[in-house]
Order: structure tokens, then C-alpha cells, then sequence
């Protein structure tokens, strides 16, 4: 299981605002097979298989492309770790801890 955090920009809207943009890449990955994902303020944190969650980026960036923009810049953090089961929870419970010491 991995974990990817992905932010994507779309530029040129000739607008500052861009929740229209960012609302359709969460419907996009809604759409998705069903990937576990968190929205955050800065972006989207999405659990699942790695190759499952590459896709869903994927389509996530093109639908900000179908809304018309011209220019998308995506950025993705990937952690994925293989020695033990890994998931949103599972981080934010061992930052937890380590804030309760």
C-alpha cells in the first residue's frame, strides 16, 4: 500500500480563485476505483495501490485540462513503503504518539 500527496495547479485561469478547477480533479477521483483519499487545504492525500493511485492522478490532471485550462502543473509526494502495511491512519496515529511523549 502506498500513500501519494498531489497537488495540482491549474494556470492561466485568469482568475485567482481555483476551487472550481480543484473540485472537478476530487471528481475525478471520485470516479476513481474507489481510492481512499483525504482532501487537505494544499491537497489530496490518496491511499491505495500505487499503480491505482497513478491512474487516478492521471485523470485527476487531464480533467483540469477538460475544464479548459490551458497549462497544469501537478505535483506528487509518494511514500511507499513495503516492510509494513502503511495508510493515512496509520502516519497520523505515530505522530500522535510521538506528540503525547
Amino acid at each position: 500500500m502506498a500513500l501519494a500527496d498531489v497537488t495540482i495547479i491549474p494556470l492561466g485561469t485568469g482568475s485567482p480563485s481555483v476551487s472550481k478547477y480543484v473540485a472537478g480533479t476530487i471528481k475525478a477521483l471520485q470516479r476513481g476505483k474507489g481510492t481512499k483519499y483525504e482532501i487537505t487545504a494544499m491537497g489530496t492525500t490518496i491511499e491505495g495501490d500505487l499503480g491505482e493511485i497513478l491512474a487516478v492522478i492521471r485523470e485527476m490532471h487531464e480533467e483540469t485540462f477538460d475544464q479548459g485550462v490551458a497549462r497544469v502543473v501537478t505535483v506528487i509526494k509518494i511514500d511507499d513503503r513495503r516492510d509494513k502495511e502503511l495508510s493515512i491512519g496509520s502516519k497520523l496515529e505515530s505522530l500522535r504518539r510521538e506528540l503525547a511523549r
